[in-house]
């Protein structure tokens, strides 16, 4: 099983040259190199330079290099995606997606640029339409000329949009990243949780890192590096979670249970669906392993 680990993902802003460079040695999972909101409209063209620059340069070793571009339908949208064809990051992710069109005009629009087979698109969730359009955007990705492999919450936009409020604990928020969460898992995507505002409350980002993996999310997208490491920890495999992960397997992958589709460990009755649950855990712990030995 090839699974890519997403616990970190970082936004960097893509008119700070400084910061792409730092980019380099910074232990996230994976970089968004943002040309959307971050970037003031007079500094479009040049971040648009430096990214793509950067990103044809590399040397980000396994992280996963991603381009945040604007809005399809801007003055700058059309160009970013075709400077992001031609610069082959690992993904493109598009703003303001409220349904499957989106995605598939995208798609198509790097297919006619030249983009390689292997670039794929993520999609950012954060209008009213695409919460109630959640199900129909990830069932794209069944079609491989989609190229759609990650959601991505924004859920500040989605407070602006709805006028809902991030409080702790985010009681707005919950129906709408539950819903997003099934609509993901229904077709075979990953999800990443939105961000968390307050750089200096590394407590409260904590419990919210907690709460997202808790609801079955991915990851956590990051405004700043001090926050990494929390991320990265919470998101990752616990030692208990491999060992008993490594039990459920060993337990199946026995004879005399080859063929039973529940077994009891230890007292307690498996099914083989916590297996597969296993087996992506130990995956998961793989691909961690894998990227850290090249930071």
């Amino acid at each position: 099983m090839n699974v890519r680990p997403r616990r970190s993902v970082l936004y960097m802003p893509g008119s700070n040259q400084r910061a792409l460079a730092k980019a380099r040695s910074l232990k996230a999972d994976a970089l968004i190199l943002d040309l959307e909101d971050s970037v003031a409209p007079d500094q479009k063209a040049l971040a648009r330079d430096q990214v793509t620059a950067a990103a044809r340069q590399g040397g980000f070793g396994r992280r996963e290099v991603v381009i945040r571009v604007n809005n399809l339908l801007s003055p700058w949208g059309a160009d970013d995606l075709i400077a992001a064809a031609a610069a082959k990051p690992d993904a493109v992710l598009l703003p303001k997606v409220d349904g499957p069109g989106v995605v598939m005009q995208a798609a198509r629009q790097l297919r006619e640029a030249g983009a390689p087979e292997g670039l794929r698109l993520w999609a950012m969730m954060e209008t009213p339409l695409a919460i109630l359009n959640a199900g129909a955007i990830a069932a794209a990705a069944a079609d491989p000329a989609s190229r759609l492999d990650v959601l991505v919450m924004g859920l500040n936009d989605l407070a602006k949009e709805t006028r809902a409020r991030l409080t702790p604990g985010r009681p707005a928020m919950t129906p709408w990243l539950s819903i997003c969460v099934a609509a993901a898992r229904a077709h075979g995507v990953d999800i990443i949780d939105g961000v968390y505002n307050d750089i200096a409350d590394l407590s409260g980002f904590r419990r919210e890192c907690e709460q997202g993996r808790d609801f079955g999310l991915d990851g956590k997208t990051l405004i700043h590096p001090s926050q990494i490491e929390i991320c990265n920890e919470v998101f990752a495999p616990s030692p208990g979670e491999l060992e008993a992960a490594g039990a459920i397997i060993a337990a199946f992958d026995e004879p005399a249970n080859q063929g039973k589709g529940v077994i009891q460990i230890d007292g307690r009755m498996v099914e083989r669906l916590h297996a597969d649950l296993a087996r992506r855990t130990l995956a998961i712990a793989a691909g961690v392993a894998a990227l850290t030995s090249t930071i």
